[in-house]
């Protein structure tokens, strides 16, 4: 009897080890140069069944032989019941373990499926993934339509102030310059959110680049962090030093271009004359102490006296205030209207990159790091305008993107007020959309009617950027942007710059912004509901009410 018991459980352990489900489907995807290896594996299995199947051949006599024997035993004696019942018994533990492997090979193979999706789109432990999230159709269009085209008109309005006060107030800045500073200003231009039209935030907010340039015969050299020979440190990316040159301009008579000898005097000038005498020093030109490396720090004491003399020149012409928003900022302005109605205004000193439409400002607008002083970063402001501008000519009619990062940085803004600051800024989310945007196969997959999915798949990149804590710039070491955007080709090969490198070495910020994110999920639906249905029969036009 124990013969007959070892013989059915070798049978079961081979049909167990054999059965097909018990192995992870990966192994039919092997390369299709490892022949070799999927002939042997063929020709093992071939062996195996066979093997099976004389198992169950040996098993079949065997049970035969043994109702045989059992019948002949039972019609002998009465006999004792369990030893009747010992086939009985082994027969349906083999059955019930076949349909035990089964069920849960199909279980666990769903479950592992989910899980490595879940780990590498959702760190943390019961988080939220943003493809599960329910987004009402319906209740998007709502938002859209209440909330987001009623600020495109007022946005428009403040638009044209701020460009009329801002040129008022450059060309009051140039005449200061011209008499009490050496730097000369140029143009300012419109970036950022409120000039890409996707601007939500209250109070409204305008960035404006005010490029200056040294004064003849002075010019910027620069040294940028991807240069072969650059002194960069390697954990300021996306940045360059600038120095102060002085050109030997000469003098312009002809004894510049014409070799005398050194016996023979000019009448004109003297030889020794040119620009000693007209030299300024490092603080005039506002370098670094004992370096001649462009400072933000002087730059920004240099354009707030600048911005502070203008002001009093044509204050009286207009019948608001004006005062800083930020000292910390070179010219981070608030204007406050008798109304009680707040526009902000942000002039950024910058310097221009050659001819090119790169700019090294002295801040960002929502930076909050503190890198060195001599040490300026990278703005692509100008061309990420005209990638958008090229996408709103690309795409079909009435597209979603620019809704869809509407509605992305509203929920950041509303979750920021309910848990605080992290290390997420509306440039990572403007930059997610941009990845989509380039990504993104069939343009008419962002027609209007495809918001709740773009809006989910945005969430889901930040999703696994932040997991990954990788977001690269979008106009950076991307060889993909269209050639029409002209962006200069010393960046376009350049290695990759992280947008999240700092939460690789900050694990708190990391962990913050995880939980920022997560929250954000948890309350988007909320949030979406609560700031779109009307109010005692009115329209709530403002998204900071």
């Amino acid at each position: 009897m124990s013969s007959a018991i070892a013989r059915v459980c070798l049978v079961v352990a081979a049909a167990i080890l054999n059965h097909p489900l018990l192995f992870s489907q990966e192994n039919s995807t092997l390369p299709e140069q490892d022949e070799e290896l999927v002939t042997r594996m063929r020709l093992h299995e071939e062996q195996m069944r066979a093997h099976e199947k004389r198992l169950v051949r040996e098993q079949s006599i065997l049970e035969e032989e043994e109702r045989s024997r059992l019948e002949s035993q039972l019609q002998q004696s009465e006999g004792s019941p369990d030893e009747a019942c010992v086939w009985y018994f082994w027969s349906a533990v083999s059955m019930v373990v076949f349909l035990a492997i089964e069920v849960s090979r199909v279980d666990l193979t769903n479950v592992e499926t989910w899980t490595i999706e879940d780990e590498e789109m959702y760190p943390g432990n019961g988080s939220i993934g943003a493809r599960t999230m329910v987004l009402d159709k319906g209740l998007l269009r709502q938002f859209c339509d209440r909330c987001l085209y009623t600020l495109s008109h007022e946005n428009w309005r403040v638009k044209e102030f701020v460009e009329g006060l801002a040129d008022n107030l450059l060309e009051s800045m140039r005449n200061v310059c011209s008499t009490e500073t050496h730097m000369e200003l140029g143009d300012f231009l419109g970036v950022g959110s409120m000039f890409e039209s996707w601007k939500v935030h209250k109070p409204l907010t305008c960035d404006l680049i005010v490029p200056f340039t040294p004064p003849v015969p002075y010019s910027f050299q620069y040294h940028l962090w991807c240069s072969p020979a650059s002194h960069v440190p390697p954990d300021l990316q996306g940045f360059a030093a600038i120095e102060v040159t002085k050109k030997n301009l000469g003098t312009g008579c002809v004894c510049d271009s014409v070799a005398i000898g050194e016996d023979v005097l000019c009448l004109l000038h003297s030889k020794t004359a040119g620009f000693d005498e007209t030299d300024l020093s490092k603080d005039d030109l506002l370098c670094s102490r004992d370096t001649f490396s462009l400072s933000k720090d002087q730059v920004m004491r240099w354009f707030q006296f600048s911005v502070s003399k203008a002001w009093g020149r044509i204050a009286s012409k207009y019948d608001f205030e004006l005062a800083f928003h930020q000292l910390d900022a070179a010219g981070a302005l608030k204007v406050r209207f008798r109304s009680g109605k707040v526009i902000v205004l942000n002039l950024i000193p910058a310097v221009q990159l050659d001819d090119t439409d790169a700019y090294f400002v002295s801040h960002f607008p929502s930076d909050t790091s503190s890198p060195p002083d001599t040490y300026w970063p990278l703005s692509l402001a100008v061309y990420e305008r005209n990638l958008l501008k090229h996408f709103t000519r690309t795409l079909p009619e009435n597209p979603c993107h620019l809704h869809c990062l509407q509605i992305l940085t509203f929920l950041h803004k509303k979750q920021t007020g309910l848990t605080g600051e992290s290390a997420l800024t509306d440039y990572h989310l403007k930059t997610v959309v941009l990845h989509l945007l380039l990504l993104s196969r069939q343009t008419s997959s962002w027609g209007g009617g495809f918001l709740d999915q773009r809006l989910r798949d945005a969430l889901a990149f930040l999703q696994s950027s932040l997991s990954e804590k990788r977001l690269h710039h979008v106009l950076i070491g991307n060889r993909q942007l269209p050639g029409e955007l002209g962006v200069p080709e010393v960046f376009r090969t350049a290695v990759p710059v992280n947008l999240f490198r700092a939460l690789v070495l900050q694990r708190a910020l990391y962990m913050d912004t995880v939980r920022h994110l997560q929250e954000m999920l948890r309350n988007a639906p909320a949030l979406l509901q609560e700031y779109t249905p009307h109010v005692n029969g009115v329209v709530r036009s403002s998204l900071d009410s």
